[in-house]
């Protein structure tokens, strides 16, 4: 199951407009000693934000030494678990679309903290030893070693990005009286040890839902988008979506879907290269965006 709550303490061009305002914490982005994610400004009119929370492969430094794996094996897995090309997907769909989405994009990889998680007991993802940060790789060996305090890389990461992600929620909130948060992702075509419900089907596109923030319209036009892309299916292998717990089952003006994406239609797994379904995707995902900006 996709954790879809993180702690925090639509098709006409518009017109050329001034500089898309951006939120005051865009500075601490910038300023980020590692800039482990980034807010892209998108039209100041657009309600929509992309999320791509695990397309990075990137670990800092400083980081690395907690990592038990070898080289290799790092990578290995970083082929397993990244949702390789997910940031180029939703970079080209917001060039395609007709009122250009906003885009929030973790820079850093899964394996520093993974910001779809709980960092505390709700996570059941911890039975398999991938909470907040993971201890465990995708194929249930050891990652780092037993006893290791995540608390360093929530603070550092972890809060940060939850802050921020809720930040940019309000901010579309204030500038356009809703919010669309459309949470993309990739799984591969096979099931992975580390899955918790890996045994249902596995379709081309998967999509998340959350009984609250998922209205019905939102998920007629993600069907329609995807048709071209194969079958869709509905919260299998994967379920629920991303909303910041600021607004969880309290704000309906904050719509959310995921948008899971069967590696094998769009890339050689694990971890290789794009192939040509990459551009109907990203076209898919810009005619999506385009339904839900009106």
């Amino acid at each position: 199951m996709r954790v879809c709550i993180v702690p925090a303490s639509p098709r006409p061009r518009v017109p050329a407009s001034p500089r898309p305002r951006v939120p005051a914490f865009s500075t601490f982005l910038r300023s980020s000693l590692m800039s482990s994610f980034e807010l892209v400004p998108g039209a100041p009119a657009s309600p929509v934000i992309l999320h791509v929370p695990h397309s990075s492969r990137r670990i800092p430094a400083d980081v690395r030494p907690g990592i038990v794996l070898d080289d290799a094996a790092l990578e290995r897995e970083l082929d397993h678990i990244t949702d390789s090309h997910t940031a180029e997907i939703s970079e080209a769909a917001a060039g395609l679309a007709g009122v250009t989405p906003w885009r929030f994009v973790n820079r850093a990889s899964r394996l520093v903290v993974d910001p779809e998680r709980f960092p505390d007991e709700r996570e059941e993802m911890t039975a398999v030893g991938m909470g907040a940060v993971y201890t465990r790789t995708s194929h249930r060996q050891v990652l780092r070693a037993d006893g290791t305090d995540p608390e360093p890389l929530i603070e550092r990461y972890f809060r940060p990005y939850a802050r921020a992600m809720s930040d940019a929620v309000a901010d579309r909130l204030a500038a356009t009286g809703r919010a669309v948060i459309i949470d993309v992702h990739s799984y591969p075509t096979e099931p992975l040890p580390y899955e918790l419900h890996g045994e249902g089907p596995r379709p081309p596109v998967c999509l998340g839902t959350d009984g609250f923030h998922t209205p019905s319209e939102l998920l007629a036009a993600a069907r329609e988008a995807f048709a071209r892309c194969g079958r869709t299916g509905l919260d299998s292998p994967f379920s629920g979506t991303y909303v910041p717990l600021d607004f969880y089952g309290k704000r309906r003006e904050v719509g959310a879907l995921m948008v899971e994406i069967r590696r094998d239609t769009y890339m050689t797994e694990p971890g290789g290269p794009a192939g040509p379904g990459l551009a109907r995707l990203a076209e898919s995902l810009a005619a999506l965006v385009d339904a839900v900006s009106g």
